[in-house]
């Protein structure tokens, strides 16, 4: 899924890796450093999604860095495992697009994936979404 952004890749790249800030713009989801920098390869990442109690722990380890264009993580989990990235792309001055990529092994085996159709649509929403608000966030000075 892409979306393009009034920002540079660089200012994109700083806002998304920027991991507390996650809850400013991924819906229902914030985010923490674990373990490491946050901004290196083996660096440990948790985000909670969810409101309040109800909801799940994504853990992640950072397998790539390559700023300001990409990061990819290894999804680690109980329930949500495989991997995902972000690549940034200048457009031009002031401008890029914002790519998000998951590559998941859904939990329960073919029940789950069954179960995964009706859910698909609302979850590409909400990432939908959440890419849009990153990219309004990056575009405001600051």
């Amino acid at each position: 899924m892409s979306v393009r952004a009034g920002a540079s890749a660089e200012r994109v790249f700083a806002v998304l890796t920027d991991w507390p800030r996650h809850r400013e713009w991924m819906v229902l989801t914030s985010a923490e450093v674990r373990e490491g920098d946050g901004r290196s390869v083996g660096s440990r990442i948790a985000a909670f999604s969810g409101v309040g109690p109800a909801g799940f722990l994504d853990t992640m380890t950072i397998t790539r860095w390559e700023p300001p264009h990409l990061v990819e993580v290894a999804h680690t989990g109980r329930l949500v495992r495989g991997s995902g990235a972000f690549r940034i792309e200048d457009t031009g001055p002031g401008r890029s697009v914002i790519t998000w990529w998951e590559s998941l092994d859904l939990p329960f085996g073919p029940v789950g994936r069954v179960g995964w159709l009706p859910v698909r649509p609302l979850s590409e929403a909400l990432l939908r979404l959440s890419l849009q608000r990153l990219a309004r966030l990056a575009a405001r000075p600051g």
